[in-house]
């Protein structure tokens, strides 16, 4: 039997669908599987796509004719292209035109689709779906977009990425790093955009300031909307501070007394899955995969209810007992979860039967 050979392609590569490609690269490597990964080369560097056993081929973000002969290049001899997110699928699905290599594509989200770029963004979606042979969703609304949007096969496919390294006594140096010894720390971690929330969460900590001690809300991520938060934390001396991107994020939350995901739309959000991986109570808006995610494990709220979002996490602050059965109930959840093996094993049997005949 000759070796199987997979290219997995990333476009903007959002931090929960590179570390999964990451780790999808390292598991199929170490079942025999020849891995190419496509992605801007700034992703190399990372994420160490190489040292997973990964051959790595930059491909710019770009979708100019040189960024998709690059790919089509890598991509003529797979027997399995598999793309992440949006942008790489329709790139992919027009490098592979004219060749006889099936496309997967995981959706790991859902486009911004309500502003002017929203028909644009609802016109490659629907490309992206009708051109894959399978398409694969992390969460059950996914799979439905993608039927949606015309799938031949869609399919219920939650992803597991690696529990994140810690440092023995991590915890309280970050609190006295963050300046949060002898106060609440509510954390909250994602791109600085839009969607996730966070003008919404501005608004919850204003009404903070009446608690005692005083909660620190910190915002890990960066992105375009950090200038304006910035000046309205300063201009009205709100208690939260933007620690931008960081690369001890499992350490940062651990610390956390309660963890705070106030997004538009998420479907397995890397937050949630640490916050309840490391035992810290967790409030969340009750949008796309999180209900299906935490289940009874977490407080969840309405998008964009500042009042329900405030009381939520002043509720969790004041009460110990509630925030002790939160933490139990995270960690049987997380248990509950597909481990990476477990997510391994279900790609690469995608990957057997599109590929039954032509790999023996």
């Amino acid at each position: 039997m000759t070796q199987l050979r997979t290219v997995q392609v990333l476009g903007g590569g959002s931090a929960g669908s590179s570390a999964h490609v990451r780790s999808l690269a390292s598991g199929l490597v170490a079942r025999g599987v020849r891995v190419t990964v496509c992605a801007p080369a700034g992703l190399e560097h990372l994420y160490d796509f190489p040292g997973a056993g990964a051959h790595f081929t930059p491909v710019p973000r770009r979708s100019d004719p040189a960024a998709v002969g690059a790919l089509r290049a890598a991509c003529a001899r797979a027997d399995v292209v598999h793309a992440h997110g949006l942008h790489a699928a329709v790139r992919a699905s027009v490098a592979l035109s004219g060749l006889r290599v099936p496309l997967v594509v995981t959706w790991h989200s859902r486009p911004d689709a309500d502003g002017p770029r929203g028909p644009l963004l609802r016109l490659l979606e629907r490309r992206a779906a009708r051109a894959a042979a399978v398409v694969l969703g992390t969460c059950s609304e996914l799979v439905d977009r993608a039927r949606w949007h015309g799938a031949r096969d869609a399919r219920f496919a939650p992803v597991a990425v690696p529990a994140p390294r810690r440092a023995e006594s991590s915890e309280g140096k970050a609190r006295a790093e963050l300046g949060a010894v002898d106060r609440p720390l509510v954390m909250a971690v994602g791109s600085l955009a839009p969607q996730r929330g966070y003008g919404t969460l501005l608004d919850a900590a204003a009404r903070w300031r009446t608690l005692d001690p005083l909660p620190l809300v910190v915002i890990a991520g960066e992105g375009r909307e950090r200038a304006a938060l910035q000046r309205r934390i300063e201009a009205e001396g709100l208690p939260v501070r933007l620690v931008g991107r960081r690369d001890d994020i499992g350490d940062l939350i651990s610390a956390a007394d309660v963890a705070v995901l106030p997004s538009r739309w998420e479907a397995r959000a890397l937050l949630a899955q640490e916050a309840l991986r490391a035992g810290v109570p967790l409030v969340a808006t009750a949008v796309g995969g999180v209900p299906e995610l935490v289940g009874d494990a977490a407080e969840l709220v309405p998008y964009g209810d500042e009042d329900a979002l405030a009381e939520a996490v002043a509720r969790l602050l004041r009460d110990p007992l509630r925030r002790d059965e939160l933490v139990a109930a995270g960690r049987a959840q997380a248990a509950t979860w597909p481990t990476e093996d477990e997510t391994i094993a279900q790609v690469l049997s995608v990957y057997d039967e599109l590929t039954a005949g032509r790999t023996g």
